[in-house]
Formats: structure tokens, C-alpha cells, sequence
């Protein structure tokens, strides 16, 4: 499956119950893009949680920390319409020992203007939410 938004390859990952509700729409799981994070529902997505440190090793290495954060950096393409659901990522992130702040800064700094979104521009937007 290749990536609407650049075509890239993506990683398809199986999102738990009790992060759902901070997604669109009921998939049970969504697909990353390895070269512009840009994140898409999917109906399909395997048993197991893959190792989200493939997609960039800015991504916490704890998986309590590496889902939100990859989360909350695919809804960054619109931070008015998913602010609470960011809010809420942020916070769960943080509570697993994670700066998500610095993963979105190392992020931007690693992925560039390749990013779906303009990274380093948000990073600056979610401290003002903070």
C-alpha cells in the first residue's frame, strides 16, 4: 500500500481500543507513511504492533510513548479541528516519560520538508497549546 499523499511505502499499524477514540472516523488501526508521516485510517492493520521505531528513531523507543506520539503527529495536519485529541496524546506521551515536544522537533529536523506537514511550524503552534 503506497501513501495517497507522496507515495511513499507505509507502515500499517493496529491501534488499541483506548486510543481510538482520538482518531477519525472507527478503523481499528492506521497506516503511516515512512517518508512524510502523513497518516491514513486503515480496515486492515496486522495482529501485532509493529516496531515504530523503523519509521524514523526520533520515535521513543517505549511503546507506551511511540504510539501516541506517532498518533498525534499524523493528526498535526489540522491542530484546530483535533485539538482536544492532540491535547490528549500530548499528555498521555508525557505520562509515559516522553518529551513528545523534542520527538516532533527531532522529526522535523529528520524528515524535513518531506513532512506532510510543516513540523517545526507545529511544534511551535503545540507549545502555545500547552
Amino acid at each position: 500500500m503506497s501513501c495517497p499523499e507522496c507515495g511513499g511505502e507505509q507502515l500499517s499499524i493496529p491501534v488499541p481500543a483506548e486510543l481510538r477514540e482520538y482518531l477519525r472516523g472507527d478503523a481499528p488501526g492506521v497506516a503511516v507513511c515512512r517518508t512524510c508521516l502523513a497518516m491514513r485510517p486503515t480496515d486492515d492493520p496486522p495482529a501485532e504492533t509493529p516496531d515504530l521505531t523503523t519509521l524514523s528513531d526520533a520515535i521513543p523507543s517505549n511503546p507506551e510513548a511511540a504510539l501516541p506520539v506517532v498518533l498525534l503527529v499524523g493528526l498535526l495536519d489540522s491542530l484546530a479541528v483535533n485539538r482536544a485529541e492532540i491535547t490528549a496524546l500530548l499528555e498521555r506521551a508525557e505520562r509515559a516519560g516522553t518529551d513528545p515536544l523534542l520527538v516532533v522537533d527531532r522529526l522535523a529536523d529528520s524528515f524535513g520538508a518531506d513532512a506532510h506537514v510543516d513540523l517545526a511550524s507545529r511544534r511551535r503552534q503545540l507549545e502555545q497549546l500547552l
